[in-house]
């Protein structure tokens, strides 16, 4: 180990008055959480922002493994700046987080994660849960849902709505917690069952080789990455009996979608909140999420001092390059900021961009698509 790396354990038994915590990571990667205290200085900034910290703490740059912090470190000492590095970077700080929590600390914990639920963010998180599924008809009595888990904010939280909404049990409908493992190292895999198990969500997990398929696909492997995990899953949960998978696309992801289809997809469309599947007869995809802002879950996340998977595929060490859904994240990073500078001078925006393909008049648009066809205007014109 070099002279100028601290370990984690080294890192916890300092003073925190004796060092400066600088989280390297991309804006994307930061947002899915960083460790507490730290100041954020994507790498592109180093150079013009490290200089001006002060220079009689340590200055500790972490990255999501170790790789890019320690190279970011070792050039910042060759321009006379005393950087270290935490080894292992975020991973390692997730690794100590969690092994230090002992049953009784969990215990508590996931009743302070339900709590949260059920008082303080009630109104911005359950009940926008349960309205989107009584508005768009997302359960029936009888229905078995596969609550399919990555790892993320997003589908650990999904998993707790429908653990506090099938409380409430005003029809009986079943849950499977989902998890597919495509190929995680093992210390993400290792991370989605500490979260499962921290918040009593009993996961049922199957394995996949879906990573390793897409590693050598040079054209788009993200989207084909994301084709074939909703495939797996499917596929698993029609076996298990499942008529219905759910998936945790919030709000946001509903209106980024909309503005990239318009303005990268030259069309008009946006994510439904349940479709029928074309390739496995009876079976639904579900989106209970719907109507769920971004920035609760966010806060939800926080409050509670959780924190979750990001992507963890083997593209990336960072893993900001993918979303979920399999489009590019930088193109959806570059449409969330786009809303955010809309939203100064128009702080309906966002509310009237989700509007915009519930109030679609087709007696005003030139085309439109039913079922494959493309019809125009022309047609009943004359009539």
């Amino acid at each position: 180990m070099a002279e100028m790396d601290i370990t984690y354990q080294e890192w916890i038994n300092m003073d925190e008055n004796d060092y400066i915590l600088v989280d390297i990571r991309d804006e994307v990667s930061v947002g899915y959480g960083k460790i507490p205290g730290a100041v954020s200085i994507p790498e592109a900034g180093l150079s013009e922002k490290v200089p001006g910290l002060d220079r009689s703490k340590k200055i500790i740059l972490y990255c999501m493994k170790g790789q890019n912090s320690a190279v970011q470190a070792e050039r910042l000492r060759k321009q006379g700046i005393p950087a270290y590095q935490l080894v292992g970077g975020y991973h390692a700080y997730l690794a100590g987080q969690f092994e230090s929590e002992d049953e009784l600390q969990s215990d508590e914990k996931n009743k302070k994660i339900e709590k949260s639920i059920q008082k303080t963010f009630h109104k911005k998180l359950f009940s926008p849960f349960a309205k989107a599924i009584n508005r768009y008809e997302l359960l029936k009595p009888g229905d078995k849902v596969a609550v399919c888990i990555s790892g993320g904010k997003d589908s650990m939280l999904m998993a707790k709505l429908f653990q506090e909404i099938k409380r409430h049990r005003k029809f009986e409908f079943e849950l499977v917690f989902l998890v597919m493992d495509p190929g995680y190292a093992p210390e993400n895999r290792k991370l989605i069952e500490h979260n499962a198990k921290l918040m009593k969500i009993p996961v049922t997990i199957f394995e996949s080789n879906i990573f390793d398929a897409v590693y050598e696909i040079e054209k788009s492997p993200c989207y084909l990455c994301a084709r074939m995990r909703r495939g797996y899953l499917y596929n698993h949960a029609k076996e298990l009996g499942c008529n219905k998978i759910a998936l945790g696309h919030h709000y946001d992801d509903v209106i980024e979608t909309i503005l990239m289809g318009m303005l990268y997809g030259g069309q008009v469309q946006t994510m439904m909140p349940k479709l029928h599947s074309t390739n496995f007869e009876g079976m639904q995809l579900i989106r209970p999420m719907y109507l769920i802002r971004e920035e609760d879950i966010k806060r939800w996340r926080d409050t509670n001092g959780l924190h979750f998977l990001q992507c963890a595929c083997h593209f990336t060490n960072t893993c900001s390059s993918c979303a979920e859904d399999g489009t590019s994240q930088s193109k959806r990073l570059e449409i969330k900021k786009l809303i955010a500078e809309l939203k100064k001078t128009n702080p309906f925006v966002e509310s009237n961009i989700f509007k915009s393909v519930e109030n679609v008049n087709l007696s005003t648009v030139i085309a439109y698509k039913k079922d494959g066809v493309k019809h125009e205007f022309l047609e009943g014109y004359e009539e």
